[in-house]
């Protein structure tokens, strides 16, 4: 037994270094075919080969106009809005209108029941009829007992007491002349006009209901809307540039756009600045007033604002895209005649997010890379990809998300 357990220890340790030689075989083989394989120089035109040129794309420095303007977020405001209600109560029994309809000041939009008001007219209109009788038969007496005075024929005592009837008759002529008027009043107040030149909303009553002056809701509500105001605010840092326009007599122009910044709703111009800056918020309110003939502005609307503070004149501009940051400053790389690329420090100033005003380090005509400058090294070869290069505008959209301009 001593024997034959010795003779099978050898044996299964074979066995295991066999399987385990084996797995090591398996793994090593299924290393070697799943190993990603090196890349391929890619051909001409492609991305950068290792040793050649250097593919990128370029844009012109240009010379031009640049329009500085301040962004900022504002709500459209009406100039007038009025809430239409009955000043008399009654039966509504017409409504001339249309919601949404634009109407202009003393249009009549609703009626009311207007027959009590035309009877309590004739009755004022009838007691002051009556009351005038009385007035002139006292004033008829008087002149008789004036006449019997002078004859010495009546006490001088009847001669005054007739006095103070017909200056009693002519007191309650006036007050019931003050009753005709009111009643007067009252019917036409039966008709509902419009106060003002706008446009009406949705009704909140139809014919039948009661209405009165101190119903919860109003008939209807007319905004104006021709022309319309934004109301904005901007920092007040920013503030010194428009009032040193403003002082200077300039008109700034003021621009309405939609939430994306993708649709001009508006022109129009700044109207007034706050006399007085939010603490809590540092910033200032303006109004701007738009003639609104298309009416793409509503009240209460959020839009986006462009303040148009002042152009500048013929200078050079480059594509923000172009502009490098590094330890020493701001920089571009320019590509010379031979394109090759030389490191440029550069000054800049205002900037729309796609153009940017150069003030210092380039020239109209430039040529500037705007895609492949991270492995780009000064005097490196470069290869211009595309038909043309891309130029830049001289009067560009800011697209959306992009950091206001400011004002330099």
């Amino acid at each position: 037994m001593p024997d034959t357990q010795l003779t099978t220890r050898p044996r299964n340790l074979s066995r295991q270094w066999l399987v385990g030689s084996l797995a090591l075989v398996v793994l090593a083989l299924l290393l070697w075919w799943f190993w990603p394989s090196p890349p391929e120089a890619p051909a001409r035109g492609g991305p950068w080969r290792d040793g050649g040129p250097v593919p990128v794309r370029v844009a012109n420095v240009t010379q031009g106009d640049f329009p500085v303007e301040l962004k900022a977020l504002g709500t459209v405001t009406a100039y007038n809005t009025v809430n239409v209600r009955g000043r008399v109560e009654g039966e509504l029994v017409k409504l001339l209108f249309k919601d949404g309809q634009q109407v202009k000041a003393g249009d009549l939009l609703a009626v009311i029941d207007p027959r009590p008001y035309e009877i309590a007219l004739q009755q004022a209109q009838g007691a002051l009829q009556e009351s005038q009788a009385q007035l002139r038969n006292a004033e008829l007496d008087l002149a008789r007992y004036r006449g019997l005075y002078a004859e010495d024929s009546i006490a001088k005592q009847t001669l005054d007491t007739q006095e103070a009837l017909v200056n009693q008759y002519r007191g309650g002529i006036k007050s019931l002349q003050a009753d005709v008027a009111t009643a007067r009043l009252n019917l036409e107040f039966t008709q509902i006009r419009a106060p003002i030149t706008g446009r009406l909303g949705i009704r909140q009553a139809d014919v039948g209901n009661l209405v009165s002056s101190g119903d919860a809701l109003p008939l209807v509500v007319i905004t104006q809307t021709l022309p319309i105001a934004v109301m904005f605010t901007l920092p007040e840092a920013e503030l010194p540039a428009v009032v040193q326009q403003l002082r200077a007599g300039e008109t700034l122009a003021v621009e309405a756009w939609d939430r994306s910044e993708k649709l001009k709703l508006a022109e129009g111009e700044l109207e007034s600045v706050d006399n007085l800056i939010d603490t809590a918020t540092g910033t200032v309110k303006l109004k701007a007033r738009f003639a609104n003939a298309e009416e793409m502005l509503f009240p209460n609307q959020f839009v986006n604002v462009r303040l148009r503070v002042k152009t500048l004149q013929n200078v050079t501009l480059m594509p923000a895209a172009a502009l490098q940051f590094g330890a020493s400053g701001t920089f571009a790389y320019v590509v010379d005649a031979e394109d090759k690329v030389q490191l440029t420090p550069i000054s800049v100033g205002a900037s729309d997010g796609q153009l940017s005003v150069v003030e210092q380090g380039l020239k109209a005509g430039d040529r500037l890379v705007l895609e492949g400058t991270d492995r780009l090294r000064s005097g490196n070869k470069v290869e211009v990809i595309g038909d043309t290069p891309v130029a830049a505008q001289s009067a560009p959209a800011t697209p959306e998300g992009k950091r206001a301009p400011r004002a330099q």
